[in-house]
C-alpha cells in the first residue's frame, strides 16, 4: 500500500482553497508546504487556511528550515495548525541549504555537520515541546532556557515527525527517531543556492535507506520531482538521461520519477517497496492532475 502527500504553494486564495478540496477528495493523504523564507509562503499560515476546507487531509512542512527556524515559535505554529485542524499536523524538518535564508537573519551559514547538528537539535527540542516538556539547551547549535508550550496544546498525543534529507549522518538519526524519512536524492547544492545536484544511481539509494534502515525502523517517503503519464516512457526520460549522466533504464527505476502508462507507474510503485521498502511519495503541484485518477490503483500497489 502506498501513500501520496501533495507538496504545493498558494498563488491567491481562491486557487489554495481548491487545491486542497481536490487534493483530498483525489485521495492525497497530506497537503504539504515547502519553508524558504523570503522567497515562498509562511508554510503554517498556507496549511491553517488548508484546514478549514479539508477534514480528512494531513497538513505538513515540507520542510521546515530548523537553521532559521526556533523550537519554541516552531512548536507554537505546529500546535496551533494542529489544533485548528482538528489533530492533523505534521511536522516536517530540514538542515537547510540555502545561504540567502542565513543572511537574512545576520547569521553565517555553517557547513553541513553545523547544519546536521542544528537540525537534530532543533528537532529533539521541538519534539519535547510539543510533547509538554520544559526544555533548556546550551549547545553551540542551540541556545534555549526553560522554554514551555504552555498553550496551545496539541490535539494529537504526538505530531508525527518527517525528517527530508540525503545525509549520511541525518539519514541515520531520523531513521531511529523520525516516523518518515523523506529521501530527496539531493546532492550538492548548487551555485545559486536552491538548486541541487541529483543523488539518484540505485547504488546512492541502496546505501540512503541502508542508513536510515540502520537507525531504525521508520517510514520512507522519496520525494517525487517529475510525474508523467505517457505511453513512450523512454522517449520522455531520454530528455533527463544525458542531464543527469544516467541511462534511460537506471531512470526507471529510480523512485523521485514516476514515468510511464498507468501500470507501468503502478509497477515501479510495486518495485520500490520491494527492493527499498518505500511506502510513501511526495509529488509536486502537477502530479495532483497526472497521478490524481491512479491514487486508488496506487494505493494498492
Amino acid at each position: 500500500m502506498a501513500d501520496f502527500a501533495l507538496q504545493a504553494q498558494p498563488t491567491d486564495a481562491a486557487d489554495w482553497l481548491e487545491l486542497a478540496r481536490r487534493a483530498e477528495a483525489a485521495g492525497f493523504d497530506t497537503l504539504l508546504a515547502a519553508d524558504h523564507p523570503g522567497s515562498c509562503a509562511s508554510p503554517f499560515v498556507a496549511l491553517a487556511a488548508a484546514a478549514a476546507v479539508t477534514s480528512t487531509l494531513r497538513l505538513g512542512s515540507y520542510v521546515a528550515n530548523a537553521a532559521v527556524r526556533e523550537p519554541i515559535l516552531l512548536a507554537g505554529d505546529v500546535a496551533t495548525l494542529d489544533v485548528v485542524s482538528g489533530g492533523r499536523a505534521l511536522l516536517g524538518l530540514g538542515a537547510g541549504h540555502t545561504g540567502a535564508e542565513w543572511d537574512a537573519i545576520g547569521h553565517v551559514r555553517p557547513g553541513v555537520r553545523g547544519r546536521v547538528d542544528r537540525c537534530i537539535a532543533v528537532a529533539e527540542a521541538t519534539t519535547r515541546l510539543l510533547a509538554g516538556e520544559k526544555v533548556t539547551v546550551a549547545t553551540p547549535e542551540l541556545t534555549m532556557l526553560n522554554a514551555l508550550l504552555e498553550q496551545p496544546r496539541p490535539v494529537q498525543q504526538r505530531i508525527p515527525l518527517l525528517i527530508g534529507t540525503a545525509n549520511s549522518r541525518l539519514l541515520r538519526w531520523a531513521g531511529g527517531h523520525a516516523d518518515i524519512v523523506g529521501l530527496t536524492g539531493f546532492g550538492r547544492t548548487k551555485a545559486d543556492g536552491h538548486q541541487h545536484e541529483a543523488r539518484w544511481r540505485l547504488a546512492d539509494i541502496d546505501a540512503q535507506v541502508e542508513l536510515a534502515r540502520a537507525g531504525g525502523d521508520a517510514v520512507l517517503e522519496a520525494l517525487v520531482q517529475l510525474v508523467e503519464v505517457t505511453d513512450d516512457a523512454d522517449g520522455f526520460l531520454a530528455e533527463h538521461a544525458g542531464r543527469l549522466e544516467m541511462s534511460v533504464e537506471e531512470l526507471r527505476q529510480v523512485p523521485f520519477l514516476l514515468v510511464g502508462t498507468a501500470d507501468e507507474i503502478v509497477a515501479a510503485v510495486r518495485a520500490h517497496r520491494e527492493r527499498w521498502g518505500i511506502t510513501r511519495y511526495a509529488v509536486r503541484r502537477a502530479g495532483l492532475d497526472a497521478l490524481g485518477p491512479l491514487l486508488p490503483r496506487l494505493a494498492r500497489a
